[in-house]
């Protein structure tokens, strides 16, 4: 198209030259080249927006979060709703204590463990002024009543639940039989109640290992006392006085004494008034030693296995009962008794929270001495020397163990994304699924290991204050980076695993629908109905209808509850009811799947073994090719805050956070980040001076550490900051490099090439060193420089060609050097004005040195050499074309030397040679004063668009009508701009000045003697040119002392005053 409008003429004398076929290529390419950037473009957008986006969470950047814990919409009344009344309302009552329980359980261990564990954190004994105890002590009363009315109310469920599990199975043959209870066993009540039970019982454990809260107490108490005689003096009612006290006095009766839960278990639970009966209640005592019984053979089973999940704590509970039991009903089966010490050799010691272990013979001992009575001291002795042996035990298996679940850890690690990766298939829908749940419960049960043995040990060396290896703390510290993968690894598929989860839970509902319909279908075909019959059908319909909808809290304990009622009879087969049950308990772990696995991977622990953070960051260090590792510790190190939000002694928890915050960053700093920072620097440093051979540096004799892995980390986040070690150490380089360059300026170099090896070596892109004015780059200053004019140019040598000064000699590795820009910039530091001032300077220093240079030419020796030469020069002219013979000025030079040389082996020429090299380098100088100026007002005004036709901006101001203060604005501007346009336009013809100030007195009858300069100049350019060649042999020397490889001030001078000489010649 384009050809067809060209004009017949061109087409006429067109030629190709393959010019614009050329032209097409790079336009084809540039556009090729632009449609694959475009299309990757695209991509990353569309990577962005799809679907996969949500596959991989990053654990440290979680904006949103992901909950999968489904939440009842409807009432247990609304739930419980068959037409069988009875059952309906005994199921209610059963449902709706269990429910409080769970509240009960969970405020204490969200709350009250957390008040309790951190009271007197976050203030150091240094720190501590006195009066601090007592401030503290008086911001945690209020928590302490909340913790009171807390216990009463747990009291209170306890005593209920005894109430309500009285009734229902009572001796009384009098009594209406609410239901048929012969084949009925509410296990799940009691397990329930063994939770609450535990509950209180670590409340006591808490207060009893915790010596600080006692001995605040005691010291506020004391104040109290001393309040009391004085009440004015502090500002206190004398008369409120009185029942705070007797509210401590309750406060430390309930909660400090120890007795939560013996309190709790000696309450009077036999109804005064003819109610309900208890103790004498032979039916009610036989039904829950047999709950006692199953729930520990259940327990028992599965304890110190792999499949255990939470058989430990449901232990404590069953302690707890035993000890209840007891208590009301004062019997002790003696062979159960043994078997629950028994459990101590399998598992010596039970992590209640925290740091908090406990040991289950004494627990039993003490509150039930009258039992220890029936075993024998050798027995108990046995227990505490079998706690010791697992601990020696642990400790020499601690690494073997650690080994082990590395492999099955990320072998599960790799199974999980493998099985979540695939698609799934429509045909192998159920099969799948079935992969999947069995995967996530191994994932559990391989975090519910590695967190009991983590706490079991660390807290059983606390407890027994036994001293940790080396070895040991960096196995535990492992196996903690160990089950924070697994968090991570379920963190990072929550969209997967969320999927899934909600597809399982419904494939086990189904399962579990389909035990139910078959054994409700034997109940229906059996035609003798029966009260018992009927409740069990009932049963069954609830536990049915219950699972018809998504699987809450509440529905699953409904159907625990309904079940219990719906499988006696033997509505079951043995074969159908196991299968059952190990469905339910898939549902629960399954449909509680996120929040159990947070609460087996919370390592909240770690705060009171922080002890070794210092020895896992040593170890870190040591092995940097792990370094990733260090991420999994930071998320556990995390896990305390929000336990730390629940302290109450301090004025804000916020005080605590930064405490710990502190102390964290200063551990990490002392055994990594500064360490690393000076090996880098180090490595750099030994690097760079090879050449020094400053020690061995050979791998293969002194060993090697990449050190490069840590800087490929992504930032840790922790508390409200990223840490970012690559950066860190960036920046320590950075700041070392620049302080120590302005230090000593002649370093730079040395610096320059440690920044490039570290960004080659360790990928660290550091910021080159622009130092401020008045260093290196502006070299030495003019001022300076106009100050020391008659050191300067003895010390510096001239380079005419590319104007440039040369230090001659230095004491330093580096010759400085003195350019245009240099002069530039300090012109563009002092302003302008600065350049006239220091021409005026250098003339009136060149004033003295012509004075040196007319005394040397009215010497009468050097004079009459002089003319001497002029009147042979005149004679010998014609005939040698006007030029001097060579050998002519060979002699003058041997001449000048007889006269004398100084010690130093200098002739009065080469003396004279230096003073016109000086002042050829203050010429030089003014020069490059003058290039300089030109320089900076070129830099200066190169962002005015054309110098030929400037704007008058102060017209333009007033044709706008802008105010006064802009005006004059405008006018400086103007100034500015018209300055700066005559100087790079013009500059000052300096040298002319030089001629026209100086000329006039060279000339004058009194300076005649000057005219026979001209006659010396073969001789010095010959005394010249040997100095030259010696100076440029020297450097290839060793001995560099006297080198240079230019010295044009002399070249400079001779230039300017040969050409004067002739004019005064003729």
């Amino acid at each position: 198209m384009a050809l067809e409008t060209l004009s017949p003429d061109w087409e006429f004398d067109r030629f190709d030259d393959g010019s614009q076929k050329i032209h097409a290529e790079v336009q084809l390419k540039n556009y090729g080249k632009f449609l694959e950037e475009y299309t990757s473009q695209l991509r990353r957008i569309e990577d962005a927006l799809d679907d996969s986006v949500g596959d991989v969470w990053d654990f440290n950047l979680d904006p949103i979060a992901l909950k999968l814990l489904p939440y009842e919409q409807s009432s247990l009344l609304e739930l419980i709703n068959t037409e069988n009344k009875v059952l309906n309302k005994v199921i209610t009552v059963y449902a709706a204590l269990c429910c409080e329980i769970k509240k009960l359980k969970y405020e204490a261990e969200t709350k009250f463990y957390n008040g309790l564990l951190f009271y007197g954190e976050g203030a150091t004994d240094s720190s501590m002024v006195e009066g601090d105890s007592q401030i503290q002590m008086g911001r945690f009363i209020s928590f302490l009543q909340e913790l009171s009315c807390f216990v009463t109310r747990c009291y209170e469920v306890v005593m209920n639940v005894i109430h309500q599990l009285a009734v229902l199975y009572t001796s009384n043959k009098n009594a209406p039989k609410i239901i048929e209870t012969s084949g009925v066993h509410f296990q799940t009540m009691y397990e329930h109640l063994g939770e609450l039970l535990t509950v209180l019982l670590t409340l006591d454990e808490i207060v009893d290992n915790h010596a600080t809260l006692k001995d605040h107490w005691t010291m506020y108490k004391r104040l109290l006392k001393s309040v009391h005689h004085n009440p004015s003096k502090f500002g206190i009612q004398e008369d409120k006085l009185k029942p705070f006290e007797k509210l401590l006095l309750k406060l430390e009766g309930q909660l400090l004494d120890g007795m939560i839960f013996q309190a709790c278990i000696e309450q009077q639970f036999d109804s005064l008034n003819g109610g309900v009966a208890v103790s004498k209640n032979s039916t009610f005592a036989e039904e829950f030693a047999h709950s006692i019984r199953t729930i520990f053979a259940n327990v028992e089973a599965k304890l110190g296995e792999p499949s255990e999940i939470d058989q430990r704590d449901k232990y404590v509970g069953i302690c707890g009962l035993f000890v209840l039991h007891f208590q009301i009903f004062r019997t002790v089966d003696k062979k159960f008794y043994k078997s629950l010490l028994d459990i101590g050799k399998k598992v010596p010691a039970i992590t209640l929270t925290a740091n908090i272990i406990w040991f289950a013979d004494n627990f039993l001992i003490q509150k039930m001495p009258a039992a220890a009575k029936l075993l024998d001291r050798r027995s108990h002795h046995a227990i505490k020397t079998q706690r010791e042996n697992f601990l020696q035990q642990k400790a020499q298996l601690l690494t073997k163990e650690m080994q082990s679940y590395y492999v099955f850890v990320s072998s599960w690690m790799t199974k999980m994304e493998s099985i979540l990766s695939k698609e799934q298939r429509m045909d192998k829908f159920s099969e799948d699924l079935s992969n999947r749940c069995n995967v996530f419960i191994q994932g559990f049960l391989y975090a519910y290991s590695l967190s009991t043995i983590i706490k079991t040990t660390m807290n059983l060396y606390m407890s027994m204050q036994k001293p940790m290896t080396k070895t040991s703390v960096k196995a535990l510290c492992r196996l903690v980076e160990l089950l924070k993968a697994i968090e991570h690894t379920f963190y990072r598929r929550s969209m997967v695993v969320a999927d899934s989860v909600t597809h399982i839970t419904q494939h086990l509902q189904h399962q579990a629908l389909n035990s139910i319909s078959v054994a409700k279908k034997r109940v229906i075909s059996d035609k003798k109905y029966s009260e018992q019959c009927l409740d069990v059908l009932s049963a069954l319909v609830l536990a049915e209808n219950t699972l018809n909808g998504p699987s809450t809290k509440q529905r699953r304990l409904i159907v625990s509850l309904a079940l219990s009622v719906g499988t006696q009879m033997k509505t079951f087969k043995d074969e159908e009811l196991l299968p059952l049950q190990v469905v339910m308990k898939k549902l629960d772990l399954i449909s509680e799947l996120k929040e159990r696995i947070r609460t087996q991977c919370d390592c909240c622990f770690l705060y009171w073994h922080r002890a070794v953070f210092p020895i896992y960051l040593d170890d870190v260090y040591e092995n940097a090719v792990d370094a990733s590792r260090l991420q999994y510790m930071f998320s556990a190190l995390r896990d305390c805050v929000p336990a730390m939000m629940h302290s109450r002694h301090l004025e804000s928890y916020e005080v605590l956070l930064e405490c710990y915050d502190k102390e964290i960053m200063e551990v990490l700093n002392e055994h990594l980040l500064d360490k690393l920072c000076k090996e880098i620097e180090k490595d750099l440093r030994l690097s760079v001076h090879t050449h020094l051979k400053l020690d061995d540096r050979n791998p293969y004799r002194v060993g090697m550490k990449d050190l490069a892995h840590f800087f490929s980390l992504n930032p840790i986040r922790f508390f409200n900051r990223f840490i970012d070690i690559k950066v860190y150490v960036t920046h320590y380089l950075d700041k070392t490099f620049y302080n120590l360059t302005t230090v000593a300026l002649h370093d730079w170099a040395t610096y320059s090439e440690m920044r490039n090896l570290a960004s080659q070596r360790y990928g660290l892109i550091m910021t080159e060193a622009h130092l401020p004015s008045q260093t290196l780059e502006q070299g030495l200053d003019v001022l300076e420089i106009m100050r020391n004019i008659h050191v300067f140019v003895s010390r510096y040598l001239y380079n005419l060609n590319n104007q440039i000064f040369i230090e001659r000699t230095s004491n330093n590795k580096h010759l400085n050097t003195i350019n245009i820009r240099h002069i530039a910039n300090s012109i563009r530091t002092h302003g302008t004005g600065i350049m006239n001032t220091t021409v005026n300077f250098t003339y009136q220093f060149l004033r003295k040195k012509f004075y040196i240079f007319s005394q040397f030419m009215y010497d009468e020796h050097i004079k009459s050499r002089l003319i001497k030469d002029i009147r042979f020069f005149r004679e010998v002219k014609d005939q040698n074309d006007h030029k001097y013979p060579f050998e002519r000025a060979e002699k003058f030079n041997r001449g000048i030397r007889k006269l004398g040389m100084t010690p130093d082996g200098q002739s009065y020429l080469d003396q004279f040679r230096q003073l016109i090299s000086q002042i050829g380098n203050a010429m030089g100088y003014v020069r490059m004063i003058r290039s300089g100026g030109l320089h900076c007002c070129s830099s200066a005004i190169r962002f005015v668009p054309d110098l030929e036709d400037i704007v008058n901006f102060e017209e333009l101001v007033k044709e706008e009508g802008l105010s006064e203060e802009t005006q004059k604005a405008a006018r400086q501007l103007d100034s500015v701009l018209t300055d700066l346009t005559r100087n790079s336009a013009e500059g000052t013809e300096y040298f002319k000045m030089l001629v026209d100030v100086f000329a006039p007195e060279f000339r004058s009858p009194k300076n005649m003697h000057l005219r026979n300069f001209y006659i010396i100049v073969p001789p010095l350019t010959l005394n010249f040119v040997e100095h030259s060649i010696s100076c440029k042999e020297k450097l290839n020397k060793k001995n560099k002392g006297g080198a240079a490889f230019t010295d044009d001030g002399f070249a400079m001078v001779s230039q300017g005053e040969v050409c004067e000489g002739d004019k005064s010649g003729s």
